[in-house]
């Protein structure tokens, strides 16, 4: 009996990297950028999801109160969007001012419904998408959702117990969807 369990314990271990990520893009009347990219990895692909004509336009959530060399992350963010090879208002960028991807819903909901958007697919990092998943289509019903994973080896990889960094994330994600899943999803917004 206890060999039965320590097995068990051993593939749930084993596996507990893979139940994170979620990777089941759909077509859409837009996709969604998060913040909190590292490596530029969720805009990259997010942009290459738009070119593979995934949806006709995309935001970026960006900070709208954070700072940098006398500019907000937002305007150096639209100055980059502009910079790019797409067609005008193809790109745009989401204000945003949060901490949490539970409080960013209420920014992407402002910008997504001033879009009259039905359909969105969520652009983010692998080890965030199922509890990004989960917290958009609780707190956003409205709207039908899918989402998509961009992969950043340097900061987690589904063998997460290979690399101290890996095993920090998964640790971190791994609490935060525990929370989302017992305490805040049961909170109204």
């Amino acid at each position: 009996m206890v060999a039965i369990v320590l097995a068990c314990g051993i593939a749930v271990f084993h596996k507990s990297g893979e139940y994170l990520v979620l990777d089941r893009p759909e077509s859409a009347d837009a996709l969604v950028v998060l913040a909190g990219d590292r490596n530029d990895c969720r805009f990259l692909r997010g942009l290459d999801l738009l070119r593979q004509g995934y949806a006709p336009r995309m935001l970026v959530d960006e900070s709208s109160d954070m700072i940098f060399f006398g500019r907000t992350a937002v305007e150096l963010e639209d100055q980059r969007l502009r910079s790019l090879d797409l067609k005008r208002d193809q790109a745009r960028v989401c204000p945003i001012k949060s901490a949490s991807t539970d409080e960013e819903t209420r920014y992407v909901a402002k910008c997504l419904d001033a879009d009259q958007i039905r359909s969105v697919l969520l652009v983010t990092s692998d080890f965030h998408t199922r509890r990004a998943l989960s917290i958009f289509q609780r707190r956003l019903p409205r709207y039908h959702w899918s989402i998509a994973a961009c992969h950043d080896g340097s900061v987690f990889k589904q063998s997460w117990w290979q690399r101290r960094e890996w095993a920090k994330t998964s640790f971190t994600e791994w609490t935060k969807l525990i929370w989302w899943n017992v305490v805040d999803s049961w909170r109204q917004q």
